[in-house]
């Protein structure tokens, strides 16, 4: 099938002739005639790089109408990043309309973003967070708007943009479509579906969920000892390599891209305490290849849309099984295949068993390669940039005779062996004295019967993360809170940016969460008192103390994470937060009230 025949105005296939494109990908052939002839709402599931901005773009452009009082449309995306793609991408599938596109966002001058939507409007693509700004300031009226866009729906979940996604759509007519898309379809995305749009047509490319085919996952069992050192040697194996390598927080990936930098490699970090203006600098060099690999954390990658990613390597897995979805989905994108690289302990093995049920995919187990593979690939590589370097003969005659004059002595053979040793002698001496970096069979099988016993982590076996606190919290799931409030109220008392708040489990009648140690004074301060809903927050430091660890009963009611019934990485049976006092005793009821 072409564009052509999918129905778009000729405005907007003049564009994509122009792009090159010649065929719609599945997700495009199935939702744009849709979209184009229905009013009607709609849900599309398909894998981040499969082409949905296009899928929703061309069919908005072909049915807006420039040159309205009010904005026709309003595409909602959870970050920066994602939000200038999407705006971009309009503006170029557009071109030949006299449309306007308008992009807002926090980190810049909300100033210039009024001033150019009171020029006129046709389409705003924004943030969350600043759209209810601009509504807040009487900037933004939705009460003509016709479509709403909500891309990349379970990221926005995920970052506990929830209140306000159903704050917008409160302001919105109960006559206009909503164009629903997301690459992982967990509970909280269709509740949205049921709850804001009326019998949508779905579209699923693949099985909801389904991870990209095009992608290999490769997990490797490694000590904790090692895992830095088993990082170097994937990159070493992988001349080419044009990747992200992912870390759970900060202070890990700053750590991460300062010793690769340091040990040589061109590496950058991104991270949440990077100034905006960093973030974009780092962002266009890695864009522009000018860096090779970009050691970021899940919240700053989101919205990274560059399609040449040849692979992704987890130092750490993620807590939540939607972030490792699109952590791999950032490679093979737009039909390339890539490689998703994950570093295990042995108490991490069980993840993988959790991770290929929600993709529907098989890991393959890897072996951290040897100073022999190294070399080999190291060598092929150099032999084939000389081989294939263009000589310059007129400039390069001058050098010549005393070049060879070294050389007259030597035979072929040694001439090849110096050239080669000249290169290779740093990599032979440090691998010789590096050894093995796989960690033995034998533990590795023990850790799996283990997992396939219980299903999940046994007890104690989640190693605490030293650079967190735990917190505790009164209130739970019975007090309305989820995982997105409890994050919106602890930065809204604290003044903490989502980043700076880790690991989150909502139980039924209590909670907890992590923060850096450095915040923990502030979080005591500032959150104690603070108001949800009604309630009353009480906050103190858990008995665990550190975080990573869960001080809560093993299947908490957290949601969107790995193995068990709640799909979660598991936690041991112990105590609760409140030492002694199990919940439901006395003593605990009465700690509550």
């Amino acid at each position: 099938m072409t564009f052509e025949a999918l129905g778009l105005r000729k405005e907007v296939l003049q564009s994509i002739k122009e792009l090159g494109y010649l065929e719609p990908t599945p997700i495009q052939e199935q939702a744009i005639p849709h979209l184009l002839q229905e009013e009607s709402d709609f849900v599309g599931l398909a894998q981040t790089g499969t082409g949905k901005t296009a899928a929703f773009g061309l069919p908005l452009l072909s049915r807006i109408e420039p040159g309205q009082l009010f904005p026709t449309a309003v595409i909602i995306c959870p970050t920066r990043e994602l939000c200038l793609q999407i705006s971009n991408d309009l503006k170029i599938f557009g071109k030949y309309l006299n449309a306007s596109v308008v992009s807002v966002y926090g980190g810049v001058d909300i100033k210039k973003q009024i001033t150019d939507i009171k020029k006129g409007v046709d389409i705003i693509v924004a943030t969350p967070g600043r759209l209810m700004d601009l509504m807040n300031r009487k900037v933004i009226k939705l009460n003509e708007i016709e479509f709403v866009v909500l891309d990349e729906a379970d990221e926005m979940l995920n970052m506990g943009f929830k209140e306000d996604i159903d704050d917008i759509l409160k302001y919105t007519p109960v006559t206009k479509s909503v164009w629903l898309f997301s690459a992982t379809m967990p509970k909280e995305v269709a509740n949205i579906a049921a709850n804001y749009m009326s019998d949508p047509l779905e579209i699923s490319i693949g099985h909801k969920n389904q991870g990209n085919e095009n992608i290999h996952h490769i997990y490797y069992l490694v000590y904790e000892k090692d895992r830095y050192p088993a990082l170097k040697r994937l990159i070493d194996f992988n001349p080419d390599i044009y990747g992200l390598i992912f870390c759970r927080t900060k202070n890990e990936t700053a750590n991460v891209a300062q010793k690769l930098s340091r040990d040589g490699y061109n590496a950058e970090p991104l991270h949440g305490d990077l100034s905006q203006a960093m973030r974009d600098m780092v962002m266009s060099r890695f864009r522009s290849k000018e860096v090779q690999l970009l050691v970021a954390t899940d919240v700053a990658a989101r919205g990274i849309d560059v399609d040449s990613i040849s692979h992704v390597i987890h130092y750490n897995l993620p807590d939540d099984i939607e972030n490792y979805t699109h952590r791999s989905g950032r490679t093979a994108r737009a039909g390339k295949k890539g490689e998703s690289l994950c570093l295990l302990t042995q108490k991490e093995l069980f993840k993988v068993k959790g991770i290929e049920r929600q993709i529907r995919m098989d890991f393959t187990k890897g072996v951290i390669p040897n100073a022999q593979e190294i070399c080999q690939v190291q060598l092929k590589k150099l032999v084939e940039k000389v081989t294939s370097t263009s000589i310059r003969e007129k400039e390069i005659q001058p050098f010549l005779p005393d070049m060879f004059s070294h050389f007259q002595e030597l035979t072929k053979e040694e001439v090849i062996k110096l050239f080669v040793s000249a290169e290779f002698n740093r990599f032979i001496e440090y691998y010789e004295r590096a050894g093995d970096l796989n960690a033995s069979e034998r533990a590795e099988k023990g850790m799996s019967s283990k997992a396939d016993r219980f299903g999940e982590r046994g007890k104690g076996e989640r190693r605490r993360d030293e650079n967190k606190t735990r917190f505790f919290v009164n209130l739970g799931k019975r007090d309305g809170l989820n995982v997105g409030g409890l994050l919106r109220v602890v930065c809204d008392a604290t003044g903490l940016k989502s980043g700076n708040v880790g690991r989150i489990d909502i139980m039924a009648s209590f909670s907890f969460f992590d923060t850096d140690n450095e915040h923990v004074d502030k979080v005591l301060k500032k959150l104690n008192g603070a108001q949800f809903e009604g309630h009353t927050i009480n906050v103190e430091v858990s008995a665990g103390g550190k975080g990573g660890g869960s001080s809560a009963p093993r299947r908490s009611g957290g949601d969107r994470k790995f193995g068990g019934g709640d799909r979660k990485f598991g936690g041991g049976e112990r105590r609760s937060a409140a030492g002694n006092r199990k919940p439901g005793s006395k003593e605990f009821n009465k700690k509550r009230r």
